[in-house]
């Protein structure tokens, strides 16, 4: 997977995507990340790319050519189109399903907007799709491409071992992560559960998945309705529901007192 990203800052995104797994994985050629810096394709002398917006406002946009002619060089770079993706709020929000869909691009760019975004044009003539990583402002489209960066690049055949590819199930079977510990057993009074401390496999297992299954419908109702449960943990789920709301119900007659 080739991923390029067209910004004004890619001394940061470099910084970021050089590290950790991600880094390691660029070096030994799991990935191939590009940072493009835009002023580079600016056509004056103070390497401009922005102006004021027609029919006024506030702010400054990028403009279309310096975008354009970036793009277009990286086409000619790799010999290919890129899936052109620009990080906005108005776009569709990021899932690890989108994410799945994306991996299958060989070939994926960037593009990120600064002060108020970008000339509508570019939008229309060359990018593919807009994502969004959530209904809140940034400064700029930095930060969600290199999080729309750095989770495209897990999935890339060759960059996580298998223990680590193992992890990453469960966020693709649609629930929320079992809790986890460490050394010592008992911290400050608080023991691990007696179940990780046993020994056996199976148990252990049974108790992680009802732990993600308790998890998921505590912190995420709306991923746990689109789970995939089988019968026995549907049956769990609704047994913990009850129990919950009973429980639940119960307080509130308490403090109703």
């Amino acid at each position: 997977m080739r991923i390029d990203i067209i910004t004004l800052f890619p001394e940061m995104c470099e910084t970021v995507m050089g590290e950790s797994i991600i880094g390691r994985a660029r070096k030994k050629g799991a990935i191939d990340v590009e940072c493009h810096q835009l002023r580079d394709y600016a056509f004056d002398k103070h390497k401009r790319v922005d102006d004021t917006t027609y029919g006024g406002g506030m702010g400054m946009l990028l403009m279309a050519e310096p975008i354009a002619l970036c793009f277009e060089d990286i086409c000619k770079k790799t010999e290919s189109r890129p899936h052109l993706i620009y990080m906005s709020p108005q776009g569709e929000t990021l899932t690890q399903k989108k994410l799945v869909e994306l991996s299958q691009y060989e070939n994926i760019c960037i593009l990120c907007g600064h002060y108020e975004g970008v000339d509508e044009r570019v939008l229309d003539e060359y990018v593919d799709e807009q994502i969004s990583i959530g209904d809140y402002v940034l400064t700029g489209g930095e930060l969600p491409a290199l999080v729309l960066a750095d989770s495209l690049s897990r999935l890339a055949p060759g960059v996580l071992s298998d223990d680590e590819c193992f992890e990453e199930e469960s966020h693709y079977n649609g629930l929320l992560e079992y809790p986890q510990y460490t050394k010592p057993a008992v911290w400050r009074d608080r023991a691990v559960p007696d179940v990780l401390l046993s020994g056996h496999h199976a148990n252990v297992e049974k108790w992680r998945r009802e732990q993600m299954i308790i998890r998921t419908a505590d912190k995420r109702p709306d991923m746990i309705e689109k789970a995939d449960l089988t019968d026995k943990e549907k049956k769990f789920l609704e047994e913990y529901l009850k129990s919950k709301n009973e429980i639940m119900t119960d307080n509130e007659n308490l403090s109703s007192l």
